[in-house]
Order: structure tokens, then sequence, then C-alpha cells
């Protein structure tokens, strides 16, 4: 898909009221086309099946089953698109648990227009996507479990490292193969391998504690 098209976004949420802001909010931004609309994770399923959408906005708690069940689902097809949980939920279990599945961003629905929009347009730039308070959240889980001190501690290659730093620039993994002209597909070879030496269970984990490194912390 070319960079200048609309992301095709496909929205899960079963309140049809929040469902319908959320439509008008992006598409007087003009960046997305909203494809469709579920009102339960299994609709969604099956939508997003048939639909194919760049980017899949997805509730938390549905009546019928939960948005991490749809996550997971989600994350098996080959076309895997990009998923970002729009929730009401700011339990570190919650956002833990769907970065480990594979989310690409944790919003909250209490977040102002404007920045919801704009943390939108970051993941469909490319880039996982938290908000500043879920950040630090995280980084105090992290800061709570048995983890290496530094990356050399971890035994991690000069490749793996230089990958370390652009998953903490918050860069997808296609975006990381451009920059260092490599294969996709090594790329995500070695987020498994800097993963599993970090005692670290996704790429949103990684880059929280690769900045509170830097940081100091």
């Amino acid at each position: 898909m070319p960079d200048s098209a609309p992301q095709r976004l496909l929205i899960i949420d079963d309140h049809p009221l929040f469902r319908r802001g959320v439509m008008q909010l992006v598409q007087m931004a003009g960046q997305f086309e909203v494809v469709g609309e579920a009102s339960s994770g299994q609709e969604g399923i099956d939508m997003a099946k048939r639909l194919e959408p760049d980017m899949v906005l997805l509730d938390l708690n549905m009546k019928d089953m939960s948005g991490l069940d749809v996550l997971k689902v989600l994350k098996t097809w080959d076309n895997d698109p990009r998923v970002v949980m729009l929730t009401v939920s700011d339990q570190s279990e919650d956002l833990i648990g769907a970065l480990r599945l594979g989310a690409d961003g944790y919003l909250l629905k209490e977040m102002d227009p404007e920045e919801l929009v704009g943390k939108l347009k970051e993941a469909a730039a490319g880039q996982v996507t938290l908000t500043e308070r879920l950040t630090r959240l995280l980084a105090h889980s992290l800061r709570e479990d048995n983890r290496p001190k530094d990356p050399d501690q971890a035994g991690l290659t000069e490749q793996e490292g230089r990958i370390l730093e652009q998953i903490s620039l918050g860069k997808s993994n296609k975006l990381i193969a451009r920059e260092l002209n490599i294969a996709e597909g090594t790329v995500k070879v070695h987020v498994k391998h800097l993963l599993r030496k970090l005692n670290l269970r996704s790429r949103v984990e990684a880059a929280v504690w690769a900045v509170e490194k830097k940081r100091g912390a």
C-alpha cells in the first residue's frame, strides 16, 4: 500500500455511540478510512478476515469475548493488521497482557480527541503507541521484575543492540529493516533473540526497558 494512501480502519467495540464518535473523529483527521465497525468480538474477527484492514481499534471488554482473545486470533494471521487497544482499563495486568500478545498500541478512551488522533497517526506510521502515563506504569512494572542491568549484561550482539535502539524509538520491524538495510525477516529473528536474552515477552516492554536504561533508571 502506498504511504500516502489512507489507513483502512476497522473498529471493534460493543458501544455504538462510542464507535460513532471514533468514526467521526478519525474521518475528520483525513488519514483514515473506516472500512467497517463491529459490535462484538466474533463479528470483528469475521469482518477483519473479510476486509483485511491496515489497523484495528479493539475494545478490551466486550460481552461475547475478551478483546485479548480477539487480539490472539488477529495476530496469528499472515496479513497481521496493526492492532491498537482502545479501552477504559488502565490496569497494569491488562496493559501488559495486551502487549505480550502483540498489541501495537494501548490507549485509553478518556484521552482528549486531539491526543487520540495523534496517537493513531503514530500507530499508522509504524510506531508502537502508548500514553505517557501508561508508559510510566509499564516501566514501574518492569522495574519490579528481575531484568538484566544493561544490554552488555544481557549479552546482546552489536546488531541486536542496534535493533533494540530502533525499537526504543517505537519503530516497527518494517521501518527497522529499511533503516538497517536488512530483510524484515532478519529483524524478526533478532527481535526474538534479544527478547529472550532480556527476559522480556514483547517489543513494547523492550522499548520501555531500553528507554529506562538510557535514563539511568
